[in-house]
């Protein structure tokens, strides 16, 4: 990047950080869950109108879209960032904590959207970049799906991408570090609900009813055979029963048991033949006791899949931006989900990781993102827009491309 561009950036981002701190803590402050995140929404649109932004409101519930038009037509991409909390009780003291009893932003994403809006805002002031830079304000990713829902109301069809880019702060990496890959780097995921129904009896006559308890149990057991027996040792992947409700009272037999819990796997393959294999192995359960199961699936989440080229771009920008030591180009894949894959699907992107360098994690009662981080994440989405559309980016696509097709 040229120098005078680069110091350019660094004065913006001095003279705009505790702006940026203040809006931060004010949106931690005032959490809001997925899908009711109508004042965060404002925020981010009052903020984006401000810089002179056109701005759509709406877009999947309440999702917040603006754009920087390219000065030649050479493309555009895409830059999102999450905006909901989770109904989580914050446990921290400090003034700008949650205001709203069991709602909190334990994940970081008031980082996010003002990471985003620091980044909306320097290249405004910069000079016009060649191609158009999208800036999307996502509702809903904690378990609403919100980036398929955007997707679903035409994001890509009323701003047309040639390719997307997430980040999330990561407390375990140290702060100022970044890590990527290639391929999977988060699960596919979907929630189930499995319902056991048996036959109600007293406790001192069990002969007369079917108990559905025992039967939940054996059901419990037999969905870990699956990830230990009946797939690839090599292929990540985990069930994970996380309640179990049954029973009013120590002396009746319930009528049902209900249980609840996810499926996450590194490929959308391996987690829909997971599926199959529940449904397989309730069936069997069920005959065999002479009971009734009943499995429902909701909120499947593809796995987010970063792409060569683009993994390979993010990683040249990062190491010319941090330094090599700051680059964790290899870390290894994570076991939760990220409705970004949707976007992934639909776009060929990257999605990073930004440390934190935090003891507590993501969605700890303690957690609070960590404003050191700010200028950090501005200044990755700057110089990633900035580098995008470079000849030399260009140059290099073609190789990886080329390199690609030789093996």
């Amino acid at each position: 990047m040229d120098s005078a561009i680069q110091s350019a950036i660094d004065s913006l981002i001095k003279a705009h950080l505790p702006h940026w701190v203040a809006l931060r803590r004010d949106l931690h402050a005032n959490p809001e869950l997925r899908y009711e995140e109508f004042r965060t929404a404002e925020v981010a649109a009052t903020e984006l109108a401000s810089l002179g932004y056109d701005v759509k409101r709406g877009l999947g519930g309440t999702g917040v879209v603006a754009t920087l038009p390219g000065a030649s037509g050479a493309g555009a991409i895409l830059l999102r960032a999450d905006m909901d909390a989770l109904p989580i009780h914050e446990a921290c003291q400090h003034e700008h904590a949650s205001r709203f009893a069991g709602k909190m932003h334990a994940c970081g994403h008031d980082g996010h959207t003002v990471m985003l809006l620091g980044a909306a805002r320097v290249l405004k002031e910069l000079p016009p970049l060649p191609g158009t830079v999208h800036f999307v304000f996502q509702p809903a990713e904690e378990g609403g799906l919100g980036a398929k829902r955007m997707l679903d109301d035409g994001l890509l069809e009323l701003y047309p991408t040639d390719a997307v880019f997430g980040m999330h702060n990561w407390p375990s990496l140290p702060a100022g570090h970044f890590g990527l890959r290639t391929g999977p780097i988060m699960a596919a995921s979907t929630r189930f609900r499995i319902e056991v129904k048996g036959k109600g009896a007293h406790a001192a006559q069990p002969e007369k009813g079917i108990d559905p308890i025992p039967i939940a149990c054996a059901v419990v057991q037999q969905c870990q055979t699956l990830c230990a027996r009946h797939k690839s040792p090599v292929d990540p992947a985990v069930v994970s029963i996380c309640t179990m409700l049954a029973g009013e009272t120590d002396n009746v037999l319930p009528e049902s048991v209900e249980m609840r819990g996810t499926i996450r796997a590194l490929s959308t393959r391996l987690l829909e033949q997971l599926q199959t294999d529940i449904l397989r192995l309730c069936k069997g359960v069920a005959q065999s006791y002479g009971a009734q199961i009943d499995v429902d699936y909701a909120e499947f989440c593809p796995a987010t899949v970063n792409s060569p080229v683009e993994t390979a771009f993010c990683e040249t920008v990062l190491r010319s931006t941090f330094g090599d030591t700051c680059v964790h180009a290899s870390v290894p894949p994570n076991m939760t989900a990220e409705d970004f894959g949707f976007m992934l699907q639909a776009r060929p992107g990257t999605y990073v990781l930004a440390g934190g360098g935090q003891d507590k994690g993501l969605h700890h009662p303690e957690y609070d993102f960590n404003d050191a981080l700010i200028p950090t994440g501005v200044l990755y989405w700057v110089a990633l827009a900035s580098e995008y559309f470079s000849p030399h980016r260009a140059r290099e696509t073609s190789r990886i491309n080329h390199e690609e097709v030789s093996q």
